[in-house]
């Protein structure tokens, strides 16, 4: 398994079009067993992203399709920065099984 959790700053008074964008088109991507973005309850600008990927190759390899390049091509105009990133090794949890 593989795991990202990241935090983004959206464009002061962005925050709800770049999560949006973020949740557009997430479905077809292949190895993903969890995409979740959430609003910062004390950042009016702040968004959490947690995803679950079977491996790391999938989480590369959704880069490249086409929904993903488009939603980055049209959010990167929205994106103030981005102020943590870590990797994880999930183990399990409600809402998903590990595969194998």
């Amino acid at each position: 398994m593989y795991g990202l959790i990241g935090k983004m700053t959206a464009v002061a008074g962005q925050r709800d079009a770049l999560t949006a964008i973020l949740l557009d088109g997430i479905e077809a991507m292949p190895g993903c067993l969890s995409y979740v973005v959430a609003r910062d309850p004390k950042d009016a600008d702040a968004i959490w992203i947690t995803e679950v990927w079977d491996s790391a190759d999938s989480h590369r390899a959704s880069l490249a399709l086409p929904q993903v390049q488009a939603a980055i091509a049209r959010a990167r105009p929205l994106i103030a920065g981005f102020d943590s990133h870590v990797e994880t090794e999930p183990v399990g949890g409600h809402g998903w099984a590990p595969a194998g």
